[in-house]
């Protein structure tokens, strides 16, 4: 990366001296995903995500290391390993804004050599699962944003890829576009038996589709399990909701742990994973409780923390309160 200090002066000192730093992107990322696997890939921005994906489907070449995909090196782009994996970014368009997405279709009919019947067959499969037979004949200016999204992907798997990589998908689409888009993956995987790596910031994405996650900061890998396992892993403490006979005194319940919500007669309390029981006891032998309930974090605000304080801090923080970096 090049760095040029401000200004005029900053620009003619930079053609003489020019400074430049070595950013690792990706540092050391090593995993594997089954055939017909759909895997959450999760991360701040600037975590390295689209950089692997980018890596996967041999846009960017690696410095180092080795990258496999059906058993070819992508950066070779060799047209057999083309034709099965596809990229579909949720802020790039590959659609041509002017015309209708149809004719788009037909473009990348033959760009990737799809057989008439094949195509026809494909299409009609998409359409039906996207509900996009009133929209093919619209100018792609005209559509919604939630259009040009199914669109986008129904582009993308004209020709069938055995492997994609969503990029964001559902980014900037309402709920209701959000979950057409979901139920489609979800269809699409299950019925071309298909390999998903998917990134996004909507968490319900990744809860819906996703039984094992990636979670990458910085350019390196700090989870790679089951889903339910974040939890375990990052959230050090458990979720205490109880609610009073009468109004309590706020300062008194912080003495027991990190108070998240208190409305007087109602508190949320983060209590110490290791230290749930015995606290919780207190509580009920100190406050007039007439109900309590002990809960797992949930994930959405898990991994919320995981991105805004880092590993480390992200497994303490809210137990006692915030930790300091």
């Amino acid at each position: 990366m090049h760095r040029k200090a401000p200004g005029l002066l900053g620009s003619l000192k930079g053609l003489i001296a020019r400074r430049n730093d070595v950013v690792r992107a990706v540092d050391g990322v090593s995993f594997e995903i089954a055939e017909g696997e759909i895997v959450g890939f999760l991360g701040p921005n600037g975590a390295g995500k689209t950089t692997t994906l980018k890596l996967l489907s041999g846009l960017l070449y690696p410095t180092s290391g080795e990258t496999r995909v059906l058993g070819h090196d992508p950066w070779r782009r060799e047209h057999v390993l083309l034709r099965q994996l596809s990229l579909v970014m949720g802020q790039k368009n590959q659609l041509w804004w002017d015309i209708p997405a149809r004719e788009t279709f037909l473009l990348n009919k033959e760009i990737y050599e799809v057989p008439d019947a094949q195509y026809r067959q494909t299409l009609d499969d998409l359409v039906d699962l996207l509900d996009l037979g009133r929209v093919l004949d619209v100018p792609v200016r005209r559509l919604s944003l939630g259009e040009r999204m199914k669109c986008e992907l129904a582009t993308a798997l004209l020709h069938r890829p055995r492997v994609l990589f969503l990029d964001e998908p559902t980014i900037g689409l309402d709920i209701v576009a959000q979950k057409a888009v979901r139920q489609f993956v979800d269809a699409y995987r299950r019925r071309h038996h298909a390999t998903i790596i998917l990134t996004s910031h909507y968490m319900d994405d990744v809860q819906e589709l996703c039984e094992r996650v990636i979670v990458i900061d910085h350019g390196h890998v700090i989870h790679d399990g089951p889903l339910v396992e974040v939890v375990a892993t990052f959230a050090g403490y458990r979720v205490v909701g109880m609610r009073f006979d009468r109004a309590v005194d706020q300062a008194d319940l912080q003495l027991h742990g990190h108070v998240a919500a208190f409305d007087g007669i109602s508190a949320t309390l983060h209590l110490p994973r290791d230290e749930v029981s015995s606290r919780a006891a207190r509580l009920l032998s100190s406050f007039p409780v007439a109900d309590l309930t002990i809960e797992e974090p949930s994930i959405d605000d898990v991994i919320r923390q995981v991105f805004a304080t880092g590993r480390g801090a992200a497994s303490v923080a809210g137990a006692d309160g915030p930790s300091t970096p």
